[in-house]
């Protein structure tokens, strides 16, 4: 019980506790956040997934609990994403056992981690394009639900319980993204509630696997919870004050400059691409804004607006 009050604890106190704002800011996992702040601070990178695939489940518990009372959850799509997602993603943290002892799973997961990481900050930047798109399309939600393609969403749910199993990485990014993709008419609040909906068994058999494989360390696990679901909280109050555009924009630089560090990248190439990144960035989005017919550094909006209702 000592292990709770060191300096460690506190620091997996502190870090869970602004990711958590994030996350509650912007509606993206905190898996691609958390995970590797856990690696950085000094936990084993299987400690730091399993750790992180539990906290997730309590969390992601709480936000799906919430869009299932206000009924905004797709639930045949939610049941068939969780059809593909849960036995891969139960299968994730056994998948990690058997690579080998824990330096080889240590280097498998960092460059797992790393790998995902850039993809992640592919897709969240994928998504803010295809928002950019809908809104300046008219941005209009249609009056019927759309059609469900079984087989397609099935395969998004096995691919992204496999990515979130083997490091708890994508069930806020790679799911959502492809869920856009596949079903742009989806309205936003629609498409958040069921991507927190499914995520819940997803999270929940992802952690499960790791528990049985790996076990969890309660001086991590405690300080996660206690951390992150106040400031998830805190985010969710503050979200309407703060730009969208501009947190994820930054997230997108975050998680690529440290995908290249896990993967072995240079520090001074890290460098160089982050500045890049930073002094580039907001130009070449705001020449795509223009491109679309929108100034190139207003704030998004949403992605979609609820039809006229007056005569």
């Amino acid at each position: 019980m000592t292990d709770l009050f060191t300096t460690d604890a506190l620091s997996v106190l502190v870090v869970s506790f602004g990711v958590g704002i994030v996350v509650g800011l912007t509606g993206m996992g905190g898996g691609a956040l958390m995970t590797p702040a856990l690696i950085f601070l000094g936990i084993n990178p299987a400690a730091a997934v399993a750790n992180d695939l539990v906290a997730a489940s309590v969390n992601k518990s709480v936000g799906a609990a919430v869009h299932w009372r206000t009924g905004t959850p797709n639930l045949r799509l939610a049941g068939l994403l969780m059809v593909g997602s849960v036995p891969f993603a139960f299968a994730g943290g056994f998948i990690v056992k058997a690579v080998g002892e824990q330096e080889a799973q240590t280097t498998f997961l960092t460059y797992a981690i790393g790998a995902a990481l850039l993809f992640t900050a592919a897709t969240y930047a994928l998504r803010m394009y295809l928002q950019l798109r809908y809104t300046t399309s008219g941005n209009q939600v249609p009056a019927q639900e759309p059609a469900i393609r079984v087989v397609p969403t099935i395969l998004i749910g096995a691919v992204g319980g496999l990515l979130v199993g083997i490091t708890s990485v994508g069930s806020g990014s790679l799911i959502m993204v492809a869920l856009l993709l596949l079903y742009p008419t989806l309205t936003a609040v629609r498409l958040v509630g069921t991507d927190l909906l499914q995520a819940v068994p997803l999270v929940l058999a992802a952690a499960v696997g790791h528990v049985f494989s790996e076990g969890v360390t309660w001086a991590v696990l405690i300080p996660l919870v206690l951390g992150g679901t106040p400031g998830t909280y805190l985010g969710s109050r503050l979200a309407a004050w703060v730009s969208q555009s501009v947190i994820r924009r930054g997230i997108v630089i975050v998680l690529t400059l440290t995908g290249l560090k896990m993967l072995g990248v240079p520090p001074g190439w890290v460098g160089i691409i982050g500045a890049a990144m930073l002094l580039l960035g907001p130009l070449a989005w705001g020449f795509v804004r223009q491109r679309r017919g929108l100034p190139a550094f207003d704030n998004n909006l949403a992605a979609w607006r609820l039809p006229d209702k007056t005569p």
